[in-house]
C-alpha cells in the first residue's frame, strides 16, 4: 500500500499489464535461503495481486485469506472506503482496515463474523493523526486492534478489537483509540504488522532509504514491554532481515502484507514485483530457528 493509492487507477494498472506479464512473468529467480534475526526462508508462492497484493491471513484450518485492490465490496466502495489493507483473523473473525480518499476524516475497520454478518466500525481521525489505514491486527486475547500510519511514525496505533471487546458496539459504531505503543526507535512506511506473540510483533516496512536500518525493506520486530492492556506501552524495535526483491522483471519492489500462523509456527511476508511482473506477489515463507 502506497500513501493514498487510489485503487481504480491501481486496478486499471494491474489489468493493463496483464496481458504483457502473462508473456514475460515468471517464478522468482533462485536464491539459498538464509536465517536472518532467528527466521529460515522455508519457501515462497504466487497469488494474484488483484484480489491478494495488499495482504493476507491464516485461517485456523491452514488456509490462506487474502485482500487486493479487487477485494473491496461495492457497497463499501460506494461509500468511500475505496482501499482495504492486510487483514487478520480473530477467533474466527475477519477484520478489515479500510481507508477513503485524500479528503477523508475518518478510517473504517469492518468486522466479519463466522457467520458472514459484517459489521462496521468508523474512527474519526484524532489531531494530527493520518488518514492511512495499512493493517489490522489483532492481539493474541482478541482484545486490542493494532494499526498505523504511513511515513515516519514513533508509534503504532492501538484501538478496543471491534466486536471482540465488549467495550465496543456490538452491531458497529464509533471506535475511539486506546493506549498508543510508543516506539524507541522510528519505523517507515509499515505495510502490515502480525503478533508473534503477545508481546511480539512482526511489520514489514516498503522503506528502501536505508536511512533508519540497514537493510533495504527491512522486516521489524516490535518487542513489547508487556502485553497490550488498553493502557499507554512502549515497544523496542529491531530489524529481523531484508524483504526478498526476486524477480525477472526489474525495478522498483514493494513489500506489502505479513501473516503469523502461530499453529503451524510459519511467518509470511508479502511483496509485489516490479511491472510487468507486479499482476503477481510473491508469497514467502519463514520457519522459527529456535524454539
Amino acid at each position: 500500500m502506497t500513501p493514498l493509492k487510489t485503487s481504480a487507477k491501481a486496478t486499471v494498472a494491474l489489468l493493463g499489464a496483464l496481458t504483457l506479464a502473462a508473456a514475460t512473468a515468471g517464478p522468482a529467480s533462485a536464491e539459498s535461503p538464509r536465517s536472518p534475526g532467528g527466521w529460515q526462508e522455508s519457501g515462497s508462492s504466487s497469488v494474484n495481486s488483484l484480489t491478494g497484493s495488499q495482504g493476507l491471513a491464516s485461517r485456523a484450518d491452514g488456509s490462506l485469506l487474502y485482500r487486493g485492490l479487487g477485494s473491496v465490496p461495492l457497497d463499501l466502495r460506494i461509500k468511500g472506503w475505496t482501499h482495504v489493507g492486510d487483514p487478520d483473523i480473530a477467533a474466527g473473525h475477519t477484520v478489515d482496515a479500510y481507508q477513503g480518499g485524500d479528503d477523508a476524516k475518518s478510517k473504517m475497520f469492518a468486522v466479519t463474523t463466522p457467520g458472514g454478518k459484517r459489521y462496521l466500525y468508523e474512527h474519526q481521525l484524532d489531531t494530527g493523526e493520518k488518514l492511512n489505514n495499512s493493517f489490522a491486527s489483532v492481539s493474541p486475547d482478541n482484545q486490542w486492534l493494532v494499526s498505523g500510519e504511513w511515513g515516519d511514525q514513533n508509534r503504532l496505533q492501538v484501538f478496543p478489537a471491534p466486536l471482540l471487546n465488549s467495550t465496543t458496539p456490538p452491531t458497529g459504531g464509533a471506535l475511539p483509540q486506546a493506549g498508543q505503543i510508543s516506539l524507541d526507535k522510528p519505523v517507515r512506511d509499515i505495510q502490515g504488522c502480525d503478533f508473534v506473540s503477545a508481546t511480539r510483533l512482526v511489520c514489514a516496512s516498503n522503506d528502501a532509504s536505508k536511512e533508519l536500518w540497514p537493510e533495504d525493506r527491512p522486516i521489524l520486530q516490535v518487542e513489547l514491554e508487556r502485553a497490550l492492556d488498553g493502557k499507554p506501552v512502549t515497544g523496542k524495535v529491531t530489524s529481523l532481515f531484508a524483504a526478498p526483491q526476486r524477480s525477472i522483471c526489474s525495478g522498483t519492489f514493494e513489500t506489502e502484507g505479513v501473516d503469523y500462523d502461530a499453529e503451524r509456527r510459519t511467518l509470511r511476508a508479502e511483496v509485489v514485483p516490479p511491472s510487468p511482473c507486479l499482476v503477481t506477489t510473491s508469497v514467502y515463507a519463514y520457519k522459527p530457528t529456535t524454539g
